[in-house]
């Protein structure tokens, strides 16, 4: 019962610090609370860790060389401050989970968790970083090269990030619950592919607008202090509905194979 308190106290101060530092808003504090707890339960102080991996490491490469990310900020539909949604969408089907083996042990939801994570590793460093390549991205629709920030777009560095990222998820739960070989080899697979999907549905159906006051094209609904027109994509898919099914569509499948 003690050590549970400690853990929840953690948990506390851990979200309350990433808000004083700005990586979290009121309420993705409050999200990432709920999140944690869920985590715990359901996984223990090992799913936390790779939780934990997850958002400290994220949230580095966000703020990474954030004033050379400005001018892709005005692109995006948020910045580096993750609020409820933001949480909701990288570890809400990963804290589902958590409560789903809290009352049925069984190593499928074990996998599905990892690559949760693993997915949404590799797409914020892909993002994060792949932002910061030399030369402006490819746009998967056109294969011609397109600004930074567009969804939908890829480079190497970014691509390269992304194998990154999941692998990093994939090796530190191999070492956390004795994956064996195949297993992490699923996570770290699965988990890059979460990041594909996301490319492809952010280039194909998420929504993009037009500022009429400035003419930038945007993820976001408000810009110049007025409201945007939504140009391409379906309603109601934003970035936060893309991340969440990617790493949900992602966990499915590697549970599909899991042995």
């Amino acid at each position: 019962m003690t050590e549970d308190i400690l853990i929840f106290t953690v948990i506390i101060l851990t979200s309350i610090a990433g808000f004083l530092l700005r990586s979290l808003t009121v309420s993705g504090a409050i999200a990432a609370i709920i999140v944690g707890m869920a985590v715990f339960i359901g996984f223990g102080a090992r799913g936390l860790f790779l939780l934990g991996v997850f958002f400290s490491t994220s949230s580095l490469w966000s703020k990474y060389k954030s004033t050379y990310k400005k001018s892709i900020e005005e692109k995006v539909a948020k910045g580096s401050t993750r609020d409820w949604r933001q949480v909701i969408a990288n570890g809400g089907f990963a804290a589902l989970l958590s409560i789903i083996v809290y009352f049925h042990h069984d190593q499928i939801w074990l996998i599905g968790f990892a690559v949760c994570l693993a997915s949404a590793n590799s797409d914020t460093w892909a993002s994060e970083l792949g932002s910061l390549s030399r030369k402006d991205p490819i746009y998967i629709r056109t294969f011609k090269r397109i600004e930074r920030g567009t969804s939908g777009a890829i480079s190497i560095l970014g691509s390269a990030c992304a194998l990154s990222g999941s692998f990093l998820i994939a090796l530190i739960s191999s070492w956390l619950f004795h994956l064996n070989i195949y297993n992490s080899f699923i996570v770290f697979l699965f988990g890059f592919i979460g990041n594909i999907i996301d490319t492809l549905v952010g280039a194909f159906y998420q929504q993009v607008f037009v500022c009429s006051q400035c003419r930038i094209e945007t993820e976001k609904k408000f810009h110049c202090e007025r409201a945007t027109t939504r140009i391409k994509g379906y309603f109601i898919v934003d970035n936060d509905t893309v991340n969440f099914f990617s790493g949900f569509i992602a966990s499915v499948l590697a549970m599909i194979f899991v042995k």
